[in-house]
C-alpha cells in the first residue's frame, strides 16, 4: 500500500505555549506521497520474553487499580474548598488571572484521574497512531518479575518505502530491559534532489516501568541523506523505578525526536542522554515532556550536539512539578557547538511548578569554536576548514566506541565511512 501525502500539525507540541513569534511551540511532520509502507524490521529477543500485544494496556489497568487505592477521590468538602479556590482564581476583583488554555487542560487531566487518559507520547497522539498503523503488527518484550531481558530491534529504511517499528516494552517488578534500536538505510539512497525525501523510517515506543524496575533505550540513527526519522517514546515510571534512554541522531534529512514521560510512582526516576549532529541543510526537530506526578521523582536531561553548514535545529524542553509531587527534582541541560555562521539553532528549557517542595534547574550553553581553539590547531598545520570538520567526525568517532552492540556499531562505521572515507580504519580489528 502507498502512503498519501499527510501533514501532522501541531506535532511534538510544548505542553505550555510559549510566545507565538518564536515559532517554537510545535512542528510539522510530513509523509511525502507514494511511499510503500513496507516496515523492514528484525527483532533479536528470547522467546519467554515475547509479550502478548494488550500487555502494556493490561500493565497500566492493574497500575490504574493500585493508583486508585493509594489516592481517594476528594470528598465534597474538599472539592467546595477547591472550587472556591478556582472562582477566587478567576475573579478579577480578587486580583487572580484567568486560567490559560494549559491550565485548564491540565486540570482535566489529573480530573479525570486516569493513568491512560494522561499517558503522552513525544510526538502527540495523532503522529503516533499513524506510526502504530504503518508498523502493522506491534513487538511486544516483557520481562517477568526479577528476570533480565536484552533485545534489540532494528529498522532497515529503503527508497520509495515508509518502514517503521511500533515496540512496548513491559517490565514486571524488580526486573530488567536492556533494549538497542538501531535505524539505518544499509542499502543507501535513491539518487533525488538535494534535500527531498525519498523514503521514511523510524519507530515509536511504549514503556511501562513497574516499581524498582529498570529499562534502558540505546537508539541509534544512521540514515543515509534523502531520509527522514520520526522517534516517538511515551514511558510510565512506577515506584522507584527507573528509566535510562541513550539517544543518537546522526544521519536523515529531516529527524523529528519526541518523547514524553509520566513520572507517576514515588522515587521514580528518568535519565536522558542524547547526542546529534547536524550538517548541510537538514533538520533536527526534539520534543522533551516529563510530568513528575510522585513524591521525590528525579529527572535528568542532558543533550549535546554539533551544528554544521546551515543546518536548523529546534529542541523544546518541558519539566512539568505537579501538585503533589514533594521533594521531586528535574534538571534539563544542553551543550550546542556551532561550527558554521549559517546555523540556525533554538532552544526553549521549560520549568512548570505547581508545588511548592521541589527543585528544577535548566541551561543551555551555546558557541561557535573559539578563535584561541582554531589558532592552537592551526599551529598544528590544521586549516579552519579540517579543524571545523574534526569537530563533526568526533560526534560520529564516540557514538561508535559508545554503541551498546555489534549492529548499532556497524551502522555507525557504515555511515562514518560515508562521511569520512577512511573512518572504518578507526575500528579495524587489530588497530
Amino acid at each position: 500500500m502507498d502512503t498519501q501525502a499527510i501533514v501532522f500539525e501541531r506535532a511534538s507540541a510544548m505542553p505550555a505555549p510559549t510566545w507565538h513569534f518564536l515559532k517554537m511551540n510545535d512542528t510539522s511532520i510530513e509523509v511525502p506521497e507514494n511511499l510503500a509502507i513496507d516496515p523492514h524490521v528484525s527483532v533479536s529477543a528470547p522467546y519467554s520474553a515475547r509479550g502478548a500485544e494488550d500487555e502494556f494496556e493490561n500493565a497500566l489497568a492493574d497500575a490504574q487499580e493500585a493508583w486508585e487505592d493509594d489516592h481517594p477521590e476528594l470528598t465534597d468538602e474538599e472539592r467546595a474548598e477547591l472550587e472556591a479556590y478556582r472562582a477566587a482564581e478567576a475573579d478579577a476583583t480578587y486580583g487572580g488571572t484567568a486560567q490559560s488554555a494549559y491550565q485548564m487542560g491540565a486540570d482535566a487531566i489529573e480530573e479525570s484521574r486516569s493513568l491512560s487518559v494522561a499517558f503522552e507520547h513525544g510526538v502527540g497522539e495523532e503522529a503516533a497512531a499513524y506510526l502504530r498503523y504503518a508498523a502493522g503488527k506491534r513487538i511486544v518484550i516483557k520481562a517477568g518479575a526479577g528476570k533480565t531481558v536484552d533485545a534489540q530491534v532494528v529498522v532497515e529504511a529503503a527508497a520509495e518505502t515508509l518502514s517503521v517499528a511500533a515496540i512496548d516494552v513491559v517490565a514486571d517488578a524488580d526486573s530488567t530491559v536492556n533494549l538497542s534500536i538501531v535505524v539505518d538505510s544499509p542499502k543507501g539512497a535513491a539518487p533525488s534532489d538535494k534535500g527531498a525525501i525519498s523514503g521514511m523510517a523510524g519507530s515509536t515506543v511504549r514503556v511501562f516501568a513497574d516499581d524498582r524496575s529498570t529499562v534502558k533505550i540505546a537508539r541509534v540513527q544512521t540514515l543515509d541523506e534523502n531520509f527522514a526519522d520520526i522517534d516517538d517514546m511515551g514511558l510510565f515510571a512506577s515506584d522507584d523505578a527507573r528509566i535510562e534512554v541513550s539517544q543518537t541522531i546522526l544521519g536523515a534529512q529531516s529527524a523529528n525526536t519526541g518523547l514524553a514521560t509520566d513520572l507517576r510512582g514515588a522515587g521514580a526516576r528518568l535519565e536522558i542522554d542524547t547526542r546529534y549532529l547536524g550538517r548541510n541543510t537538514q533538520k533536527r526537530d526534539f520534543n522533551y515532556s516529563v510530568r513528575h506526578h510522585g513524591q521525590k521523582t528525579e529527572s535528568d536531561l542532558k543533550a549535546n550536539g554539533v551544528l554544521a553548514d546551515s543546518c536548523e535545529k529546534t529542541l523544546r524542553g518541558t519539566i512539568d512539578l505537579i501538585r503533589g509531587a514533594k521533594g521531586a527534582q528535574g534538571s534539563e541541560n544542553e551543550t550546542v557547538l556551532l561550527v558554521d555562521e549559517g546555523v540556525r539553532n533554538k532552544t526553549v528549557p521549560v520549568i512548570l511548578c505547581n508545588e511548592d517542595d521541589v527543585a528544577g534547574n535548566h541551561g543551555a550553553t551555546i558557541g561557535h569554536i573559539r578563535s584561541e581553539q582554531l589558532f592552537y590547531l592551526a599551529s598544528r598545520g590544521l586549516s579552519q576548514q579540517v579543524a571545523e570538520r574534526m569537530f563533526s567526525m568526533a560526534i560520529i568517532e564516540q557514538a561508535a566506541i559508545d554503541a551498546v552492540d555489534d549492529d548499532a556499531r556497524a551502522s555507525v562505521i557504515r555511515f562514518g565511512e560515508r562521511v569520512e572515507p577512511g573512518f572504518a580504519a578507526l575500528f579495524d580489528e587489530g588497530e
